[in-house]
């Protein structure tokens, strides 16, 4: 018995390769930082297909055609004679005769050395980016390795990846042989394949369990400032942390988390942050950062991504599940899904004791002060709904911020109406238990489902006033009942060229400052004509020395209203780079800050409910 069994598994397992895709990804004859990479195909059925590269990919909210960064493609029938195709687009490629196709071959650039080249495109996002660096790293987000056959997203994928024999691969995937030359991985659909991502360099990585959960920490740091085991300490506490704020939500066995430091002389990127996977995430920060801040951020960023395995990864609609990677079709749910999300990060970390509840009042200040600089009268709804198009796509930020915010708002309602027994988190619970991974949930029904998993009909009316609706949330409303005041203060104006001078980054390479792409500009930056992707060169002849950056800081402080200012820029001109002035008169921004604090006095319900909300506790 025991043999015929074997046989049997043996058998099955012929049959299941012979009916996969075989993808090959060649990490080891890499030529001008191009990938080399072969899909061998099970017999087609149909002779007119179309193979594509993804437009977009699930938690990404962005165009970014991933197909632009293919070149050199040729398919080929069982005998190897080339099959003609036609180009529909930079993703998709039509075939007549594929009823003949065997395989595909073609050439991957990486999106990293073409990031800060914002002409033609707009940068993908570096968390789920691609890089290929020979000898040093490969990080391999697979939507931009990897291509599919429409009606052939459910087929099998086998993953097979040459890679140098002293490179290790950061994954939550299970290499199936033993080769040091090889790794080879099944993956059960496209959507697998898309789901988890690689990071291939010289071995620096720590597994370890927490709250009985297996995790791996892959670091790349290309001057070897960090080692993984630096991160070890504060990644634990925060996952003990969430596995217990989660509860029954999660149920992950194991969890992969690419660390990708940027600096040295590797490529110049600026779209930090991660990218969420089911059992993954992948990084990107920049290595000159101090080890605190890297820390504070896992914390804050790692522990946002982790959190997605709850709310869409396993909790969603059908535009989710049921994903269109050549023609995407949005949720309107980004508050949940990005906003809700956000939201646990934050009060995840007041509930199991990792900030105190200043620091937690803190940040929800500056999510209401961030906030502002979007429209705050544009239904999240519909927003969400249109994310890919203008106008609706330079509002996406504001999911971090007035999403998180509604989330809150919608937390103290609930506690509220159900006299602290129910809150936010009891609610997502509730829904994830009525749908999940594998049901997902009809998008333009989900607030009646939320009416129905809390029992209260309030749900709704909050929903259609201020998600689905155009009134702007009454912050000072909510958190007035669990004991928080609001005070508005004026700032001295400011002389800078976007709303939020926080989020200006610095490129090394040209010494100059750089801004996030969906930052928005100053009223400054509008009147000289300034562009959100030129490079701050010099301000009156003034250039910046990294030494002695702040030099430059306090010449801008010293700018009046009305005075005759010089910018000069470093713009994209195609496969160039122009250095151009831009002249205008300072314009100096008026911002009123709003700060909380807890009252001193709050009468016995609001401390109550206040007890509750920063607790978790009923």
């Amino acid at each position: 018995m025991k043999k015929i069994a074997l046989s049997l598994g043996i058998l099955a397992t012929v049959l299941a390769n012979a009916q996969s895709i075989k993808t090959n990804i060649d990490l080891v004859n890499v030529k001008d930082d191009k990938v080399a990479v072969t899909m061998e195909f099970p017999k087609m059925k149909s002779g007119n297909v179309k193979f594509h590269f993804p437009k977009t990919v699930p938690g990404t909210y962005s165009v970014d055609d991933y197909g632009r960064f293919i070149e050199g493609i040729k398919f080929f029938d069982n005998k190897g004679r080339e099959l003609a195709y036609t180009k529909v687009d930079d993703n998709s490629y039509a075939l007549k005769n594929a009823q003949f196709l065997s395989k595909v071959t073609y050439l991957v650039n990486d999106s990293f050395d073409d990031e800060l080249n914002t002409e033609k495109h707009k940068a993908v996002f570096s968390p789920s980016g691609t890089d290929i660096e020979a000898g040093k790293v490969f990080l391999i987000n697979t939507h931009g390795f990897i291509g599919y056959i429409d009606d052939m997203q459910d087929v099998p994928y086998q993953l097979v990846i040459q890679k140098p024999a002293d490179f290790y691969g950061t994954t939550a995937l299970v290499d199936q042989d033993k080769s040091e030359a090889t790794d080879t991985f099944t993956l059960a659909n496209y959507a697998k394949v898309t789901d988890s991502p690689l990071m291939y360099t010289k071995p620096d990585y720590i597994t370890f369990n927490a709250g009985g959960m297996d995790l791996v920490l892959g670091v790349y740091s290309p001057t070897g400032k960090y080692k993984a085991a630096d991160f070890k300490t504060n990644l634990e506490k925060m996952v003990v942390a969430q596995k217990k704020f989660l509860g029954d939500m999660n149920t992950n066995k194991k969890y992969a988390i690419m660390l990708y430091l940027s600096g040295g002389e590797g490529p110049q990127i600026k779209g930090f942050g991660a990218l969420e996977h089911h059992e993954s995430t992948s990084v990107v920060l920049p290595e000159a950062m101090p080890k605190e801040a890297i820390d504070q951020t896992i914390t804050d960023v790692v522990s946002h991504e982790f959190f997605h395995t709850v709310n869409p990864l396993k909790t969603h609609s059908e535009e989710i599940h049921y994903f269109n990677y050549a023609d995407p079709k949005m949720s309107q749910h980004l508050w949940m899904y990005e906003g809700g999300t956000e939201y646990f990060a934050n009060l995840f970390q007041i509930q199991e004791g990792l900030i105190n509840k200043d620091e937690f009042l803190k940040r929800i200040g500056e999510k209401i002060t961030n906030s502002k600089n979007y429209d705050d009268t544009m239904p999240f709804t519909v927003m969400s709904k249109n994310v890919l198009v203008e106008p609706y796509k330079d509002q996406y930020r504001n999911v971090y911020e007035k999403g998180a915010l509604l989330a809150m708002c919608m937390d103290i309602e609930l506690r509220k109406l159900s006299n602290g027994e129910m809150g936010y988190r009891d609610m997502i619970r509730k829904l994830s238990q009525r749908f999940g991974e594998n049901k997902p949930f009809k998008d333009d029904k989900l607030i009646d489902e939320l009416v129905t998993v809390t029992g209260y009909p309030q749900v709704k009316d909050f929903y259609n006033k201020y998600i689905a609706g155009n009134q702007p949330t009454p912050y000072a409303d909510y958190l007035n009942q669990v004991g928080v005041e609001i005070t508005k203060q004026e700032t001295p104006p400011i002389f800078w060229f976007i709303k939020d001078p926080n989020q200006t980054g610095f490129n090394e390479k040209n010494n100059t400052f750089i801004f996030d792409e969906n930052s928005p500009l100053s009223p400054f930056a509008k009147s000289i004509g300034f562009k959100i992707t030129d490079e701050i060169y010099a301000i009156d002849g003034k250039t910046i020395d990294v030494k002695n950056i702040q030099a430059f800081i306090n010449y801008t402080k010293t700018i009046k209203e009305g005075q005759p200012v010089t910018v000069t820029v470093l713009r994209k001109n195609g496969d160039k780079t122009d250095k151009i002035e831009l002249k205008g008169k300072a314009i100096l921004d008026k911002l009123t800050m709003e700060t909380l604090k807890y009252k001193a006095n709050p009468t016995p319900a609001e401390q109550k409910l206040q007890d509750q909300w920063l607790t978790g506790k009923k």
